[in-house]
């Protein structure tokens, strides 16, 4: 095969929490009397890592109330909203088909660790991966730490990133991995197609890049 290893991002890859964020954010935007997110187009348009900055987008002020203090309140909001979120219908027979040619799985995600745990546990997918790489704080900064870290334990893997944002491009290029985002997540299709990988709308793009 051409890859020994795929390793996924989890929001808005696997998990379609969309309109999870959406929900949790404008909860927060509400209280603080700032304009709301009225569509997954506008939302889409406005998110960015590092969070710090879309949140800056949004109006938020941090000489007001610091990140640290906003952060634990956004995460109790997401977690309550995201008992209603689900896996892509396409995520499971694609686990399977990965694990089937004998190609190791894991998730690296800028999801703090505990939370990615449960989160994995509650739907059922932990059992598929090798590794589950979270950050060890809540405040979504940047996984190319974890990046770094899993290639020096893996310096000879060839790898496919699966990610649906930018920062997915940037962690694939420090693993010296493939990548390909899926454009039905965090950031719209038409910015990723400007960042110089395959695009596509459902993981059958990525069951035939595999197969190649």
């Amino acid at each position: 095969m051409k890859y020994d290893y795929v390793i996924w991002d989890f929001n808005g890859t696997l998990l379609d929490d969309v309109q999870t964020g959406i929900d949790s954010v404008n909860a927060l935007l509400v209280e603080r009397g700032l304009p709301r997110i009225e569509s997954i187009e506008k939302y889409r348009s406005v998110f960015r890592f590092p969070i710090i900055d879309y949140y800056r987008t949004l109006g938020f002020d941090f000489e007001k109330e610091s990140f640290e203090e906003l952060a634990p309140k956004w995460v109790a909001l997401y977690l309550e909203n995201v008992k209603s979120a689900s896996l892509y219908g396409d995520a499971i027979r694609t686990l399977d088909f990965i694990r089937s040619h004998g190609i190791k799985q894991s998730v690296l995600s800028a999801t703090e660790q505990s939370m990615l745990n449960g989160q994995l546990c509650d739907l059922g997918i932990n059992g598929y991966f090798e590794e589950i790489l979270g950050l060890d704080n809540i405040h979504a900064l940047s996984k190319l730490r974890l990046a770094d870290e899993w290639r020096e334990r893996h310096p000879d893997s060839r790898v496919l990133f699966i990610g649906d944002t930018d920062h997915d491009v940037q962690t694939a290029e420090l693993l010296g991995a493939d990548c390909v985002l899926v454009a039905r997540g965090h950031q719209p299709r038409a910015y990723l197609e400007s960042l110089g990988v395959p695009v596509t709308d459902n993981f059958d793009g990525i069951v035939e890049l595999i197969k190649q």
